[in-house]
């Protein structure tokens, strides 16, 4: 059985993706975080994250790297599956251990939850217009981070189109979502006088990543404050990340899968 035989039946032979996908980790993390300042307290940060997505593009387009084809392409799906488990459960555990903070904060935390909904009342006809099916489920009936991506491999399955849809979302949010919000951050405390807090507070959307560089951009604004403000978008996103599991399964998918029935008739 010669190699590409072996890989086919069990992806651990595949020993040059997995010496890959380490050698890109490995420079990810070397790098490490990277805050640019551009002008005044606008900051671009360059996160790990987004050093992997473009090496892990460039080393499938890159002709001359022939161990990295559509084969192991396939191959990172089915391990993605298994890989996404532990983080899977870690919110589930995270999403128990804490549901008593649920009952505890104020209304407004909670409201602002609903906010997603406006990505299925809007999203969802833009997404269908331009041509998406069943996918655009996926795609609009949330912001596309890990609580939501556990709830529809549950719901469809890993290799559903719905979880495809999701997973073109997730990548362009690594790469434009960081830098959007960084300008929304920047612009919205200039252009709407609210506190600082508020916007902490609304940093919390339930991304990791696009937490740490809205908020970066509000300590670099009020460096005065950052503690304060680094308690209340941490606080904010613990929130989101248990409370918008609940919402997307009781609220925002259902909403999405009636709307989309309501719509698939308008743009067939």
């Amino acid at each position: 059985m010669d190699y590409n035989e072996k890989i086919k039946k069990n992806i651990l032979y595949d020993y040059r993706l997995h010496i890959t996908i380490l050698f890109v980790s490995i420079i990810s993390l070397a790098i490490g975080t990277i805050n640019i300042h551009i002008v005044g307290s606008f900051n671009l940060i360059l996160l790990p994250l987004m050093y992997s997505l473009f090496l892990a593009i460039l080393f499938y387009v890159y002709k001359p790297i022939k161990w990295i084809n559509k084969d192991q392409s396939k191959n990172c799906a089915r391990l993605m599956l298994i890989l996404i488990c532990p983080l899977i459960v870690k919110l589930a555990v995270a999403s128990g251990e804490n549901i008593d903070i649920l009952f505890n904060v104020g209304p407004a935390l909670l409201l602002k939850e609903l906010g997603s909904i406006g990505t299925v009342l809007i999203g969802l006809p833009i997404a269908m217009f331009l041509g998406f099916k069943r996918e655009s489920i996926g795609m609009t009936s949330s912001i596309c981070r890990e609580p939501q991506l556990a709830v529809l491999i549950n719901k469809y399955g890993f290799d559903s189109v719905e979880v495809k849809g999701f997973f073109i979302v997730y990548l362009i949010g690594i790469v434009l979502g960081t830098l959007f919000i960084s300008f929304l951050a920047n612009i919205l405390c200039y252009v709407v006088p609210l506190h600082p807090y508020s916007y902490a507070l609304a940093t919390g959307i339930g991304s990791t990543s696009m937490n740490v560089v809205a908020l970066s951009s509000l300590t670099a604004m009020y460096p005065d404050l950052s503690s304060k403000l680094l308690a209340y978008s941490g606080i904010s996103n613990l929130i989101s990340v248990v409370f918008s599991i609940y919402v997307y399964m009781f609220i925002s998918l259902p909403l999405t899968e009636k709307l989309y029935e309501r719509l698939h008739g308008y743009f067939n």
